[in-house]
């Protein structure tokens, strides 16, 4: 019953993105759109719920303990491995901590996507075929993910589905919204 009501509500608010696509029967611009938003909220989530400059500041901190704790090992200085290990607590508890931050944003959008992604699989967006240039569609590893999901159904010799739209969609998109936002790692 709450599905239904779901469904309903999200065909109410992407019905008409539908029927402005060019292609109605094929809505790539609407994948595209749709990818935008969720890009959106969930970077902006990041941004929002993540302290990013004390994110970075630990990232930081685990690459130069990595560093060190390699070139003791490479030395074989035996004292400094000890000193490393003795720190080794504090990195696991600022790595728990990391991973906390991470989640946070995760957790607020997880349901609305699965919702979101729910309402696409079962409605005209599922039937959509994307035919990519063969550069791209080799650069992508499309054929990998051929083997493990299958391959459109369709004569297109390039083509992909509206999940494989979506990912690269919504890869490219969040990149350039994080790089607009001021993300400093990128990723």
């Amino acid at each position: 019953m709450v599905v239904e009501i779901v469904y309903m509500v999200l065909d109410a608010i992407f019905a008409p993105l539908i029927s402005l696509d060019p292609t109605p029967k094929n809505p790539m611009l609407t994948i595209f759109v749709i990818s935008l938003i969720i890009s959106l909220i969930t970077t902006l989530a990041q941004k929002l719920l993540v302290d990013q400059d004390e994110m970075k500041e630990i990232q930081d901190e685990m690459k130069a303990y990595q560093k060190e704790m390699k070139e003791a090992q490479m030395s074989g200085d035996n004292r400094q491995m000890a000193k490393l290990q003795a720190k080794q607590g504090d990195v696991m508890a600022k790595q728990s901590k990391m991973m906390k931050m991470s989640f946070k944003p995760m957790i607020v959008t997880f349901i609305p996507i699965l919702l979101v992604f729910y309402w696409m699989a079962q409605s005209v967006v599922s039937k959509t075929i994307v035919s990519l240039p063969p550069a791209v569609y080799y650069t992508l590893l499309t054929p990998l993910w051929h083997m493990f999901y299958g391959p459109p159904t369709t004569t297109l010799p390039y083509a992909v589905g509206w999940l494989g739209w979506y990912i690269l969609c919504t890869f490219a998109l969040s990149q350039i919204l994080r790089k607009y936002m001021g993300f400093k790692d990128g990723f």
